[in-house]
């Protein structure tokens, strides 16, 4: 039988750091948000209805008092730090996972100890005494002591396939340690359609339908489910002098430069294993500190590292040592030398790239840089368009912040009454738009004015009569001449106008009745072509433009 393996789970725990470092007390509701929503909550928040992966606005909907306070894994890592030190005296080996969970083999616990209970009791103590409250978890796996830990289940040796068996599937989405939160959750969601309700169902399915219909990701989740041994021991041997080290001259002070420090040990080391061809799944980052201590942690991943993920891991510890107790608590405080190792390596064979090469990795600069502009202004701050139903085409687009899922999915049709092809170039362009008339109706003409959009746009006929649509739909004239600011362009086509009455059960907004609109489209001689629109009946705003065929 395997070692066991111990878990110790801090709840809420990038809420509890960000309390600390804001100084908040603990009977404020606060909440952590990311890109994608509210990461963590504390108790207090819960109790009023915020629950992780809300949005933003919903979460202030339902708690208007609550504390919004953006994600950073370098301030959570910093503040745990002293926790992961408390536990150092009480078991060895200890490895974290991400800040707020880390594990460690339980079998020589155990046996120094003298039993789970007096383990368990010293291991609540030591992270009591440092400020904080967890949950252990113990079983034969990983996986399932990480899921134990948050139910505070003490498994016999053999009962983690029993114990799973009673979760509901969606436990499998609560631990990002354990995998893709994203992933993890397209595919429960998947699960839970075709009727697969808890673990236990799930992990009776057999393992090649299960990596036939969900790919890798199902199959990882599925492995978790039947409590198989979880990642053995690498069998490939860790590269002789893979180990990177740097000697710190002046000493190492300032978090600033542990960050660009971290950049570069990261890309020597990923240097060094790619030319071995393996890959990093346990890292072991050490400092020397001037009064010749030696400080040093293990961080274990669900995935190989990626040098960005190396050089995170290595500035959260750098943050959490220069600002901790472990150096700056003592005299010589100062890093004086930095050793990153791997402990456990894979063929990086085993890795998958993306199906684009270096464009995968391009994704992920841009993808880390958006987040860290969300980071510093706000998850509002960075916004983009994403697709969904409507049959305007200002209404098939609509802006959400960076990360954020759209409320509903993107609806493909069919629309009755919407926009055919080809869509306009530039779309709702606003009063700010400046519209090109050229002199005569040579594409190539020089251009005679620029005019606002803003100004409005006038139909005429050949008589100078201004059209309208009538209740019926129907034009109330023919349209020869456009008219925009003050300037007049014949018409070289335009098609018949087509209604578009929706929402009517909805209550009027801002005073106004709702009313049918129609659409249309105007080619003018001496300009680009017009998308317009207008209420039905004798309307006084008239036409204006919802689009410009550039």
């Amino acid at each position: 039988m395997s070692a066991r393996v111990m878990a110790v789970w801090c709840p809420d725990w990038p809420a509890v750091a960000a309390a600390r470092a804001e100084g908040h007390g603990l009977h404020l509701p606060l909440a952590v948000v990311g890109p994608r929503g509210v990461l963590a909550c504390n108790a207090v928040a819960r109790a009023v209805g915020v629950r992780r992966g809300l949005r933003r606005r919903e979460a202030q909907f339902r708690c208007p008092e609550l504390v919004v306070v953006a994600a950073d894994p370098a301030r959570d890592a910093a503040w745990f730090e002293p926790i992961v030190q408390a536990l150092d005296a009480v078991v060895p080996g200890i490895e974290v996972l991400r800040p707020g969970l880390f594990v460690f083999s339980a079998d020589g616990a155990l046996r120094f100890h003298g039993g789970v209970e007096e383990v368990v009791t010293r291991v609540v103590d030591a992270v009591g005494a440092a400020g904080a409250e967890c949950q252990v978890g113990l079983a034969d796996e990983l996986p399932t002591a990480v899921l134990g830990a948050r139910g505070s289940a003490l498994l016999e040796p053999g009962r983690d396939a029993d114990y799973l068996a009673e979760l509901p599937v969606g436990a499998l989405v609560v631990e990002p340690a354990l995998g893709d939160v994203e992933v993890l959750s397209e595919l429960v969601g998947l699960l839970r359609r075709l009727g697969v309700r808890s673990i236990g169902d799930f992990a009776a399915l057999s393992p090649r339908d299960v990596a036939t219909r969900f790919g890798e990701a199902g199959a990882v989740a599925h492995r978790i489910a039947r409590a198989v041994p979880w990642r053995p021991p690498s069998v490939t041997p860790v590269p002789t002098g893979s180990a990177v080290e740097h000697r710190c001259d002046p000493p190492l002070e300032r978090v600033d430069e542990a960050a660009f420090l971290g950049r570069r040990l990261a890309g020597e080391l990923h240097e060094t294993l790619a030319a071995a061809g393996v890959s990093c799944l346990r890292l072991s980052i050490t400092a020397r500190v001037e009064d010749g201590r030696e400080v040093n942690r293990v961080w274990r991943c669900a995935a190989p590292l990626t040098p960005e993920g190396t050089a995170d891991r290595l500035r959260w510890q750098l943050e959490g040592w220069l600002t901790g107790t472990a150096i700056s608590g003592g005299a010589g405080g100062a890093v004086t030398a930095l050793v990153l190792e791997p402990v456990e390596v894979v063929p990086a064979g085993h890795v998958q790239e993306g199906l684009w090469g270096e464009a995968g990795l391009a994704e992920a600069r841009v993808h880390r840089a958006l987040v860290r502009v969300q980071g510093l202004l706000g998850p509002e701050a960075v916004r983009i368009p994403v697709e969904v139903g409507g049959r305007g085409p200002a209404e098939r687009v609509q802006s959400l912040p960076y990360g954020d899922a759209p409320a509903e999915p993107a609806t493909r049709g069919p629309w009755p009454g919407a926009l055919p092809a080809p869509s306009p170039s530039v779309v709702w362009p606003g009063p700010g738009y400046l519209l090109e008339i050229r002199e005569s109706g040579d594409p190539g003409a020089a251009v005679a004015a620029r005019v606002p959009l803003s100004r409005g746009v006038v139909l005429r006929t050949e008589v100078g009569v201004a059209v309208d649509v009538t209740w019926r739909g129907l034009l109330s004239g023919r349209p020869a001449v456009v008219e925009v600011g003050g300037h007049q362009s014949p018409l070289l086509g335009w098609s018949r106008p087509w209604s578009v009455d929706e929402a009517w059960w909805e209550p009027a907004s801002e005073g106004r009745p709702r009313r049918p609109l129609a659409r249309m489209q105007v080619v003018p001689e001496r300009a680009a072509a017009l998308l317009l629109r207008r209420p039905l009946g004798d309307e006084p705003e008239g036409w204006t433009v919802e689009g410009v065929y550039e």
